[in-house]
């Protein structure tokens, strides 16, 4: 073992105490969230994931996102440019995620594990000094085609040390939360791979940018290890007494017996989530469920079987028995119905507000490179002039940056629904 990795190990045990704790979920109503990596984080896949699934089940909370994914950057790009990327938007909490390029596509060597240890820290010492909270996030394992038991071969052993002795090291020397999104994800490829001879890739996307399965897993993983509660919210009802035992997060009234049937106004405090474009990784993990209790239980039914409808939709069929022991409605309300209603105008809301930011603020204005003038424009320009020309294109863009944050949260706001529970024709 070498020496700078024996020093690590000690680091991660010396600060073990004073780490971040996940006991709580890690972010707080009012948090401004920067989130910074590299193309996979451009990509708008798994943080805007990341940002439905909190905004949904935390309606009610003032929280802000944005992506300062750069494509091609490394943990030095991220020090140097901590400034002008993170820092204006004066956050409160951050997510970073590098190490895919870091490790240059090729066998651990201590040189580059140390300049990507070293970019890290750079962020972690402008954090610490702006009172950022930071979650540190591990690069996800390589989806590639090769076959074999396991996924852990090649570039993905390189990827496992930069996480497992980087990110970690670098999370407890500064008291930050280590988010351990590699082992969660090759788990799930090795399960895959373990299904048949032949492996095809789940994640979709290239070996290096997963589609949106793969990137579904990542949210997945970055959100348990965020401490995200699974629970949205939960009723319980006892038919026979005609009243509501218990409701969870939510509100439960007008309940009213119809026959053998009942309904009632369901006001719920927080929704379900999953991209339903991601569904084809769910067959090997339940992270639609595991993230989304979304329960209801009835008992003192009469046998036989109910249709459950919200809404005018019908969600789901189900026996006496299984309400009686409680069902999870929540891939159901997502696939039709108010709830799904209301989740995909909040999605549509989010992609918008991003999708501005990042194409007409951060692509648009930051990141252009103006370098030299055409002489077609005629009047040449001075550097100071252009800067001034750039700041004043940031400040007009950015002042629209608040009407898309609102327009969020009035997609947040929450709708009470009817659900009835009607005997099945």
């Amino acid at each position: 073992m070498s020496r700078l990795i024996r020093s690590l190990l000690l680091v991660v045990a010396s600060f073990a105490a004073g780490s971040l704790s996940a006991a709580e979920f890690f972010f707080r109503d009012g948090d401004r969230i920067v989130m910074i990596g590299d193309s996979i984080t451009e990509q708008h896949l798994y943080s805007n994931y990341v940002e439905m699934w909190v905004t949904a089940r935390y309606p009610k909370w003032n929280l802000t996102f944005r992506n300062v994914g750069i494509g091609g950057d490394r943990s030095t790009g991220g020090n140097q440019r901590f400034a002008r990327d993170v820092l204006i938007h004066q956050p409160t909490a951050m997510t970073v995620d590098f190490g895919m390029n870091d490790g240059g596509y090729r066998a651990f060597d201590e040189a580059g594990f140390n300049t990507y240890v070293g970019g890290l820290q750079g962020m972690a010492d402008q954090a610490k000094k702006a009172g950022i909270r930071t979650a540190w996030c591990t690069p996800q394992p390589l989806d590639g085609p090769e076959q074999g038991p396991t996924a852990l071969t090649g570039y993905n052993q390189t990827l496992e040390k930069y996480g497992d002795l980087g990110v970690k090291a670098i999370a407890e020397k500064n008291a930050g939360l280590f988010v351990d999104q590699f082992h969660p994800y090759l788990a799930v490829l090795d399960k895959a791979r373990a299904a048949g001879p032949k492996y095809d890739r789940i994640t979709a996307g290239d070996a290096v940018h997963p589609g949106p399965p793969g990137q579904a897993l990542m949210a997945a993983s970055i959100l348990k290890g965020l401490s995200l509660p699974k629970l949205v919210s939960s009723v319980e009802i006892d038919a026979a007494a005609e009243k509501v035992v218990e409701a969870v997060n939510c509100r439960a009234t007008e309940l009213k017996r119809a026959g053998d049937g009942l309904s009632f106004q369901r006001l719920d405090d927080a929704l379900p989530f999953f991209p339903e474009e991601a569904a084809s990784i769910l067959k090997w993990t339940p992270i639609l469920e595991d993230l989304n209790d979304y329960a209801l239980k009835v008992r003192g039914l009469k046998a036989g079987d109910y249709e459950v409808r919200l809404g005018d939709a019908v969600v789901g069929k189900y026996s006496a028995e299984q309400l009686a022991a409680g069902v999870n409605l929540a891939a159901p309300a997502l696939a039709k119905g108010p709830v799904s209603a209301q989740v995909k105008a909040i999605r549509t809301a989010i992609e918008a507000k991003n999708r501005f930011h990042h194409d007409r603020i951060f692509r648009g204005v930051v990141l252009v490179n103006i370098g030299t003038l055409p002489d077609w424009l005629g009047v040449p320009m001075t550097s100071a002039e252009i800067e001034g020309k750039r700041q004043a294109a940031l400040a007009e863009r950015m002042s629209k940056m608040p009407e898309l944050d609102a327009a969020i949260r009035t997609a947040l706001e929450m709708k009470p629904h009817t659900v009835a529970i009607v005997p099945a024709k």
